[in-house]
């Protein structure tokens, strides 16, 4: 367990975690009014949508197995990826326990639909911490598959800085508190290995959480209603979720009142139709 002197304390340990937590959206506006506090210089997150992953890139696994980031993408599957780390004091653990909230209400199986991954940014921990982080968060995430669709990682501090680089995931490492400040982020990405949605902050709503992965799998995990509610609905990223668009509404309104109708003149006819052949 990392040592902190005593100056931090946890107040400023919690300055930090809420600040890099709410950094993609203040940071702009504290740019503006007030020089951006020193524990977030440098720190945030740039949105690359459609940036390719490396997906060369070497890690090791919770088990201790050498592991590439193409090994998750080799089933066509869509994964949700955490830059974290496993002693963080408060954030990470707030990123890792709302993600497993969202997903508990999300009708989508963890290693059959989709996988998680969470990669560790701080290069001194060990697949050890992350056999028993894992551990922990897939008892509490309880669903079947769990502990084989979600993969803590470890790995070398320039593996993490090229895949932190490829998602416009910017963090620090804060040397006279031994703690890495950073932003609060799940990325979601294709099966191909491009990122596709961003979600920010510690809880998601599982409405969006369940439409990005069926978007970003492009319709082929899901249901026929899930087609349905993304051609209605569009994301908004300064929302951070989907929100209904009017016009698609109204467009799908009409085809089902056209559908309905149709089905009610078609059965109109043809009983029409039988009671002419009885007379």
């Amino acid at each position: 367990m990392r040592a902190t002197e005593p100056s931090a304390g946890p107040a400023r340990i919690a300055f930090v975690a809420i600040l890099g937590c709410c950094a993609p959206f203040v940071a702009p506006a504290l740019a503006r009014e007030e020089p951006v506090p020193t524990e977030l210089e440098g720190v945030g997150i740039d949105q690359r949508l459609d940036a390719q992953l490396p997906l060369d890139l070497s890690f090791v696994d919770e088990d201790g197995k050498h592991v590439t980031v193409r090994d998750y993408f080799a089933d066509g599957r869509p994964v949700l990826l955490n830059l974290v780390y496993y002693e963080c004091p408060m954030l990470c653990s707030l990123v890792l326990n709302g993600l497993v909230a969202s997903l508990r209400e999300v009708d989508l199986e963890p290693g059959e639909d989709f996988h998680i991954v969470s990669v560790s940014i701080d290069p001194t921990e060990s697949p050890t911490l992350a056999r028993s982080k894992k551990q922990s968060y897939v008892r509490t995430y309880g669903k079947e598959g769990a502990a084989e669709g979600w993969r803590f990682l470890t790995g070398e501090r320039e593996a993490i800085a090229e895949l932190a680089d490829s998602v416009g995931f910017r963090y620090r490492y804060l040397e006279d508190e031994d703690e890495y400040a950073h932003g609060a982020v799940t990325f979601v990405v294709t099966p191909e290995g491009r990122t596709s949605r961003y979600l920010f902050g510690v809880k998601h709503d599982p409405r969006t959480m369940r439409l990005s992965l069926v978007e970003a799998a492009e319709g082929k995990i899901g249901s026929p209603l899930d087609k349905i509610l993304l051609y209605c609905y569009r994301y908004d990223s300064e929302e951070g979720r989907y929100a209904p668009v009017a016009m698609r509404i109204m467009r799908a309104g009409g085809a089902a009142t056209a559908l309905v109708v149709g089905v009610f003149l078609v059965g109109y006819w043809r009983r029409e139709a039988a009671h002419k052949r009885v007379a």
